[in-house]
């Protein structure tokens, strides 16, 4: 059941919408006061309102913002019977889906309304189709639909069985953790411990003494004999994260380990065989590094027989629905949460944003989202600052000619298009459209360029 809320002070004209919008399916509430229709917005939850722009008490785009707050995915119809630009795009700057000027086209509001309906149902079907596909997408724990990714899963297959040393590289955030992890686990040392190392926490006096061990007595403090990590992980894998973080002292004896096979604790003359996967990985350029003489070409060439590169999140846009969706998963669970989506405006945002901190930065920014949802939708209110200041503007040219909310709709879409690199099937998931009206929106641009063409002498709107 649809449920439409329509809100107007004139008796008379919101007769006229019940009646002519009455049919099976869809259930009809009137109301000719502002403040009773906010009431009545928080008790029936509609998924459509019909809005006149101009009412007594709180104004029509007063009740909009309130509408779109409450609940980000409701659709609203701003109705009104003196149209301007600058209203028409501040309303759809607010969260409104439509724009209509009376006397009202009801064959038009009957069609945006069957729209509507049409897209509950995708969005359902989509939903589950998401939930299928993320079970199919994942790799070892790892999320990705991107081709980049999926070689770089091929390539963990082929290496896993035989490997004795590997490097994994790419900027913080992008998981590499996750990919030693998945070739230890696909390895014969698989039933081995899996031991971690994070080279930059450990002091430089100390590093010596973690990774090999020592024996008592062997400096203050040492008063028993302590396994080193490389032990410790014997028959299976250990991992070596931040590896440029090294002192040049460090990386010697760790050379000394890759070429024999051996370690040695402090203060033990003896030495002990180890049959150890060694996975090292970084976030920093070591050819740089090894230019700058603070790490051992050596050591390089005996860690990167095999290098597994990982891409930055920008990289791998195609991968970004599949990981909101496994995180909002995530974070329901962890938050006892019921949050089913994300609304249009806050994926523009979420597209739109750069990533410096790759899939870290990802997690974070919707764990913070899911726990300031109060809805089951999150909304860009919800997003943090460093997201909210990547604003998706509606470019007008400075121009001054009376585009139709149709016009409009077909520049925004445009717009969307070019931030997605052309990319007409995720700008269609970002709108909530289907690829059928895209391409009727973009369909109209031609023309809109011609009108905007010949204002473009008018004076800009203030």
């Amino acid at each position: 059941m649809i449920k439409i809320l329509a809100i107007d002070d004139d008796q008379q004209n919101l007769t006229m919408l019940t009646e002519a919008l009455r049919q099976p399916g869809i259930e009809i509430i009137g109301c000719t006061d502002s403040r009773t229709a906010l009431d009545l917005f928080f008790q029936v939850r509609p998924q459509i309102v019909l809005l006149d722009l101009v009412m007594p008490g709180i104004g029509g785009m007063v009740l909009l913002e309130q509408f779109i707050a409450a609940d980000p995915s409701v659709d609203v119809i701003l109705l009104t019977g003196d149209y301007s630009t600058t209203s028409a795009v501040e309303a759809i700057q607010k969260g409104a889906c439509d724009y209509l000027t009376k006397p009202i086209d009801l064959n038009k509001l009957r069609k945006r309304i069957a729209d509507r309906v049409s897209e509950d149902k995708v969005k359902q079907r989509l939903w589950q189709l998401d939930h299928e596909q993320l079970q199919t997408s994942q790799f070892e724990g790892i999320i990705a639909r991107s081709p980049i990714m999926w070689e770089a899963f091929a390539k963990i297959r082929r290496i896993a069985p035989y490997f004795y040393t590997c490097l994994v590289s790419g900027p913080t955030g992008t998981g590499k953790d996750l990919v030693a992890r998945a070739l230890h686990h696909l390895s014969p040392g698989s039933t081995g411990r899996f031991a971690v190392c994070n080279c930059a926490a450990i002091a430089e006096t100390l590093v010596e003494s973690e990774l090999f061990g020592y024996v008592k007595g062997a400096f203050t403090g040492a008063n028993h004999d302590k396994q080193g990590l490389f032990e410790y992980a014997d028959g299976g894998s250990i991992f070596l994260d931040e590896i440029g973080e090294l002192s040049l002292n460090a990386q010697a004896k760790l050379l000394r380990v890759l070429q024999n096979q051996e370690v040695q604790r402090v203060g033990s003359p003896a030495v002990r065989k180890i049959n150890v996967r060694i996975i090292a990985a970084s976030n920093r350029d070591l050819h740089t590094l090894i230019a700058e003489k603070t790490f051992r070409d050596d050591l390089y060439y005996r860690l990167s027989m095999i290098e597994i590169s990982l891409p930055g999140l920008a990289e791998r846009r195609e991968d970004i629905p599949l990981l909101q969706r496994h995180f909002l998963e995530k974070f329901n669970a962890q938050y006892k949460k019921e949050i089913k989506g994300i609304s249009r405006r806050a994926r523009i945002f979420l597209d739109r944003y750069p990533w410096p901190g790759n899939i870290r930065e990802l997690e974070n920014v919707l764990g913070s989202a899911c726990l300031m949802a109060e809805g089951d939708t999150i909304d860009i209110t919800d997003l943090p600052q460093q997201i909210r200041e990547q604003m998706v503007r509606f470019p007008l040219e400075g121009a001054r000619a009376r585009l139709s909310m149709e016009e409009m709709g077909s520049r925004y879409a445009l717009e969307v298009v070019k931030q997605m690199d052309g990319n007409k099937v995720r700008a269609a998931e970002i709108l909530g459209i289907s690829r059928t009206t895209l391409y009727k929106l973009l369909g109209g641009v031609a023309n809109i360029h011609g009108t905007i063409a010949g204002a473009r002498s008018s004076t800009p709107l203030n």
